[in-house]
């Protein structure tokens, strides 16, 4: 698959698109996981375009600061931007507005012509770096771009046309609401044995978090859409951001998608890999009348790379000749690697092996834990997904890997609520230092329920609540309360997690000298925006107790990371892979950063369980909170 060129010796790279849901970047990664090339692009949304008449003063400010192009930004997790050569907002006047769009309360769309018109920009923007660093005279060799790999945002549905190439419709975001009565009405239909079995297959609950409720939502509600399906003339296509980037990028169009998308529509039952005729009935999907990507691994050669005409897809932003010229530079490069974001971020993590987990403070909060090729199905509130799947390693790592997987609605985001609903801090940084203020909450316990409980809960009646506050109750009392919410969800996931596989669900209360065998888990590795305050993490640790400790992960784009090695471990000759298997991608990668990066519980013992009764009891209040409004 690889050119081998002759002028001058090369050194391999691999270039990563991700997309997120706020934001697009193309990394370029040496073997060594160091960042030769970064560009990102944060989404305009429709709450950007409001008049300014309609803006408070904290609004217009930030809105100012955007069209200057000279003050800090900030993304959904509150973490501050500046303006510079490898960030940008995004532009899209010229076309049809922004990226990112709300059109009624708990609807969010975005425009998939756009996300890839970004993902196609920051890949040109770093090819364009990477040239400069190669017209360097001292270098002795050159950085050649050998492989490419996607990671993106799951569960979000696009419906588009193979005779156009277009959308017929705005993409429904996995976080949208919309389909919520479907779901409802569906949990009313089926009893408990059905639910079980579902999950069994599945390893998901019925939610609108999944494509298959969108798609269906879709199918009912978009004329365009239903028309074309009623018609059956195999024009309909259906995916998710993977098979929309993948079909556009390739000179093949090539129409697949990664098994770690795969596993998050409900349409495909994890023992077959494949999409399941009684999920697809369930749903009341008819394959014969809309097309269905083929499922393929998360490493292996889907197509060759070709820039797309983006103004067929009528997207008409200028698209310069350096551009064109510089996307050809890589024309026939293999796209070969490709993960749904979470598994990407297990993946770059380096926890690769049976009984590793991490936890990846976004906008929400995921946390993977590794369960190896055994398929576990939670009883405990959690999800079965697919991690990963490298099938040209050897043995096991050869097989699909799975994993449990927890969700919390509000992570970082409960920080931009503290500083733009609130205005406890002016910015981002300022909530660790607010936090820190006080040793404790002051009895103020915080539950950041603002769009329901996630796992292990599942409580869509939940709203955010906060409980025990007196006339001593500070601003650094509910920062601190505000984190400790988070990080007790991530505790309660964890202790679902160990259970399922096994473990007692008090293993975190076990002691630190009991050093068995089959330890459940030592150490949770962490990234995302709120991973970069100590205090976050110091809560983190207090919160789980001494048996685990939490690690800071050395490099911040784990996600990125994570499909770059998808696709260096693509090729089928081991000596034309950038990695040769995954002990060589760990002693590449290398974290040799000893202590500096993890945090070890300091609160005793009896503060840290008073706590989590504390919590507990708490939650158990906030749940079935819009009940009382039937």
């Amino acid at each position: 698959m690889a050119r081998r060129n002759s002028k001058a010796p090369t050194i391999p790279v691999v270039a990563t698109i991700d997309i997120g849901t706020t934001s697009a970047r193309a990394i370029l990664f040496s073997q060594e996981g160091e960042e030769i090339a970064k560009h990102q692009i944060e989404y305009s949304t429709t709450a950007s375009e409001a008049p300014a008449e309609s803006l408070n003063t904290e609004q217009f400010r930030r809105r100012s600061s955007l069209m200057r192009h000279n003050e800090p930004i900030f993304t959904a997790e509150g973490i501050a931007i500046s303006i510079s050569d490898n960030v940008e907002i995004e532009n899209n006047k010229a076309s049809v507005g922004p990226t990112l769009r709300f059109p009624q309360p708990g609807w969010v769309e975005c425009m998939p012509v756009h996300i890839l018109a970004n993902a196609v920009q920051c890949l040109t923007a770093c090819l364009i770096t990477l040239r400069k660093i190669n017209q360097n005279v001292d270098l002795k060799v050159k950085y050649k771009v050998k492989a490419i790999g996607i990671a993106n945002m799951r569960e979000t549905t696009i419906v588009w046309s193979r005779k156009t190439g277009k959308p017929l419709s705005g993409g429904i975001t996995w976080t949208d609401t919309r389909t919520t009565e479907i779901v409802q009405h569906l949990e009313k239909m089926i009893d408990e044995e059905r639910k079980q079995e579902l999950k069994e297959k599945t390893g998901l609950p019925l939610s609108t978090y999944f494509s298959a409720a969108k798609l269906r939502w879709l199918l009912d509600n978009d004329d365009a859409i239903r028309e074309a399906y009623e018609k059956g003339d195999g024009n309909l296509m259906f995916g998710t951001v993977d098979t929309w980037l993948i079909y556009h990028l390739t000179k093949e169009k090539t129409f697949v998608s990664d098994i770690t998308n795969a596993s998050r529509t409900y349409f495909m039952d994890l023992e077959t890999k494949d999409y399941d005729d009684d999920l697809l009935d369930f749903w009341g999907i008819d394959p014969t009348k809309i097309c269905l990507p083929k499922i393929v691994s998360s490493s292996e050669f889907y197509g060759s790379f070709a820039s797309p005409n983006l103004s067929l897809l009528g997207f008409h932003n200028k698209i310069t000749q350096e551009a064109y010229d510089i996307l050809k530079t890589i024309s026939g490069t293999p796209i070969c690697g490709c993960l749904g974001d979470q598994s990407a971020s297990l993946v770059g993590q380096l926890a690769v092996n049976s009984g590793s987990a991490k936890c990846t403070y976004g906008t929400g909060c995921f946390l993977l834990y590794n369960t190896g090729t055994t398929k576990l199905i939670s009883e405990h509130g959690t999800l079965t997904t697919v991690g990963y799947w490298f099938p040209t390693l050897k043995g096991e790592h050869a097989k699909p890997h799975y994993a449990l997987e927890g969700s919390i609605a509000v992570a970082g985001s409960i920080v931009q609520w503290l500083r733009d609903n609130l205005k406890l801090i002016s910015d981002a940084k300022d909530i660790g230092p607010l936090a820190s203020q006080v040793d404790n909450t002051g009895g103020v316990v915080f539950v950041p329920a603002f769009s329901g409980l996630y796992a292990p809960y599942w409580d869509g009646g939940a709203r955010g609540s906060l409980f025990g506050m007196t006339q001593y109750t500070s601003s650094g009392h509910i920062a601190r309360a505000a984190l400790e919410g988070v990080c007790f969800q991530v505790r309660a996931i964890l202790r679902a997690m160990a259970s399922d596989a096994g473990a007692s669900e008090d293993f975190l209360e076990e002691a630190l000298s009991t050093q068995h065998a089959d330890k459940p888990l030592s150490t949770l590795s962490v990234d995302g925006g709120m991973s970069k305050a100590d205090e976050v993490l110091q809560i983190q640790a207090d919160i789980l107790g001494p048996c685990v400790t939490v690690k800071r992960a050395v490099i911040s784009e784990c996600t990125a990371l994570g499909a770059a090695i998808a696709a260096g471990l693509s090729f089928k000759d081991e000596e034309d892979r950038i990695w040769k298997d995954l002990d060589d991608v760990i002693l590449k990668v290398t974290g040799g950063d000893g202590e500096v990066n993890k945090f070890k519980a300091k609160l005793p013992d009896a503060d840290r369980r008073k706590n989590w009764r504390r919590w507990e009891k708490a939650v158990d209040r906030a749940k079935g909170w819009l009940d009382d409004d039937d």
